[in-house]
Parts: structure tokens; sequence; C-alpha cells
């Protein structure tokens, strides 16, 4: 069955198509289905869950990231139509020092382990040699209760199963570079204690630091120190042996976001903390949310940097977004965060305000000979 499967699918690039509703548009939205299926499978909740409206608006905009995706097809005889059973979309910086190549294999849960997942992996390997890229990263994701044996982190922090997805990464090459959390906050409790986390914290960090917030298009008067603080992201966060290309942040590529942000139909908060000396944005975090009120919210990044922590400005922008998001997103059950586990810093915090663990997630890296 194996070799059957495999050696009669059909490989096919998926088009981006102008709307959702598009007459080309059937493999991007079984992407976005398959996408949220292994999800739902391997992280045991929804929590991950995008719209193919919101994924639609990140890849209609190429300007800064390449966005590939390849569709394994199997023609169904009874249907008259070609069944998607797998999808891998790909990731590659548009900046001239580009040296990786991220990506997503997601097959639907029922047809794994039939040999679609390396007639896409090859789909990969092909696009990084053609643009001379070297090393092609990917994550699995894992529950948190999975019994058996685990993977340690070489980073010392954290572990994962050793279930058939991480065994297919090594299988095929990989190696196991870093360990993340997926932690959820309870949005529909007390926030007593994250207005009491703000108000110490605040103190704690004095006068040379002031609080702003705002909700996406980012203010002119903010943007070019958003700007530098985002640019940050890729040097000043643990990485364990990954590869991280140093992203080059203007005020147009900020912009850009923004714009993509919308068009993705997100609402975006983002509470920031300024060094009132310099007046350069020191500290931010972001929540998002989609369309839906009461879907879960997302935390995209959220960094202090290097040289202004031990400040406590970790907590303040945590905390002030929270409570800022309340009035935002009401309806909004939960947030969903993803941490490396050496960064325990922002593990104590998130622990502190009280996230707990949904899931896991290995990252893993494949050197191209």
């Amino acid at each position: 069955m194996t070799e059957h499967i495999a050696d009669t699918l059909t490989i096919v690039p998926v088009v981006v198509p102008a709307t959702v509703d598009a007459p080309d548009a059937r493999l991007f939205v079984e992407m976005v289905r398959i996408a949220n299926a292994v999800c739902l499978h391997d992280a045991g909740h929804d929590y991950l869950h995008e719209e193919p409206e919101e994924m639609l608006g990140m890849w209609q905009d190429q300007a800064d990231w390449t966005q590939l995706g390849f569709a394994a097809l199997r023609h169904d005889d009874a249907k008259s139509a070609d069944e998607v059973l797998g999808v891998v979309k790909l990731l590659i910086s548009n900046q001239p020092d580009a040296s990786t190549i991220e990506f997503d294999l997601m097959v639907d849960p029922p047809y794994r382990g039939q040999g679609i997942e390396q007639r896409l992996l090859a789909e990969v390997e092909r696009e990084a040699r053609e643009r001379e890229i070297d090393t092609i990263q990917t994550w699995t994701l894992h529950r948190p209760d999975a019994p058996g044996e685990r993977l340690a982190s070489p980073t010392g922090w954290g572990s994962i199963p050793a279930d058939a997805e991480a065994r297919l990464q090594q299988a095929n090459g990989f190696t196991l570079e870093q360990v993340e959390r997926n932690s959820v906050f309870d949005l529909t409790g007390d926030l007593s204690r994250v207005e009491r986390m703000l108000r110490d914290a605040e103190q704690a960090a004095g006068d040379e630091y002031r609080s702003v917030a705002w909700t996406s298009p980012t203010p002119p008067e903010f943007i070019d120190g958003f700007a530098y603080a985002i640019s940050r992201m890729s040097t000043d966060t643990p990485q364990g042996g990954l590869v991280v290309d140093e992203q080059h942040w203007d005020a147009e590529r900020v912009n850009r976001r923004d714009a993509r942000l919308k068009a993705q139909g997100l609402t975006v908060s983002v509470a920031a903390v300024l060094h009132v000396p310099t007046g350069r944005v020191v500290a931010y975090n972001e929540l998002a949310i989609a369309d839906d009120p009461t879907g879960a919210t997302q935390q995209f990044g959220t960094l202090v940097v290097r040289e202004h922590r031990g400040h406590h400005l970790g907590t303040i922008v945590k905390c002030a977004n929270l409570l800022r998001w309340r009035t935002i997103a009401p309806q909004s059950p939960r947030v969903s965060t993803f941490n490396a586990e050496e960064n325990r810093h922002m593990l104590d915090i998130n622990e502190a305000i009280g996230f707990v663990p949904a899931s896991y997630a290995g990252a893993w890296k494949k050197v191209l000979a």
C-alpha cells in the first residue's frame, strides 16, 4: 500500500488565488483545511486554527517573504476529481543573504505513513537546491501528556515524545535543535493578578521607561522605533541550533506588515515600552485575533531588547496588553503563545501570570549535502 499510494500521487503547485471563492482556490483552501486537521490531531486542541481568508491575506503579500505551496493529489475515479492528501508550504526570506527555508509538511492524518511525506519533502529539497540554500527547517507539534519514550532537546531544556512524527524527521536526516512550549492563558477569569503584576513591574522599572500602546496600524511617531525592536527579534531570542537569518526592518516594512495584517482580517494590539532618554522602543508584545470574536487570541512577538533586560519590561508589556485586550476582544476565551523552553525568563513571567502548557513543538534542521 505504501508504494502504491506514493507512486500514484501527482505533486502540483498551490496557486495563490484572488479570493477563497475563486475558481482556482480549491488547493489553497484544502491546504488550510489540512493544516487545521494536523494541528488538531497533533496538538490535541484547536487554538492554532486559521481560516482560509486569514492565510490568503498573508500569501498575497510576497514583498518580504516568498511563500510557496505544493499539494499531493490522488485521482478518485468515483468522484471524478483529485483528492488532496497532503500539502507542504514553504517560507523563504526575500533578503539577498537568505540561507534557510522554513516549511510545514502536513499530511491529512488518515493518510500518514504511506510515502506522501517523502514525496512532499522532495519538493522542499528541490526548491532549496535550485535556490542554492543548504539549510531547511521545520516544526512538529506534540500533545503535552503523550506517553512513552522522549527526545531531549540539545539545548538542555525540554523534550518531545519520540512519536511517529519525530521518528519521521530523524529518518529523513533531520536533527532536533530546540523545543518550544505552547502556553495558553484563560481570558475569562479574574485579572487582578495581572493588574498587580503590572503595577509592581512599572514601579520597579522606574522613570527611564514609559508604557505606550496602540492598535495596528503603527502610529507614525512609533514606527521607526518599532521597526528597530522587530529587527532585534531575529538576534535577541533563543534559537537553539537553528539557523535564523537576521531580518532588516525599516518604516516601509512595518507599513507593509500592517497592511498585510489588515488584509488577513486581524485586529492587533501592541503594548510597548519606550526608553525615555533615547525614545527607542525597547520592549513590545503583540496580541491578534481574526474575524471570529470568539476565537483564540494569538500572541505574535514578545521581546525585550537585550541591553534593556532586567527592568521588568517583559512583565509590563505582557500584562498591559492582556488588560487592554479585555476591552478589545472581550469574547476571546484564551491567548495562545510559543516560547523556547530555554527562555526561562519569559516562561517565568508566563507562569506567574497564569499561562499553562497546551502543547509542545520540536524544531528540526537538515543541512543538505
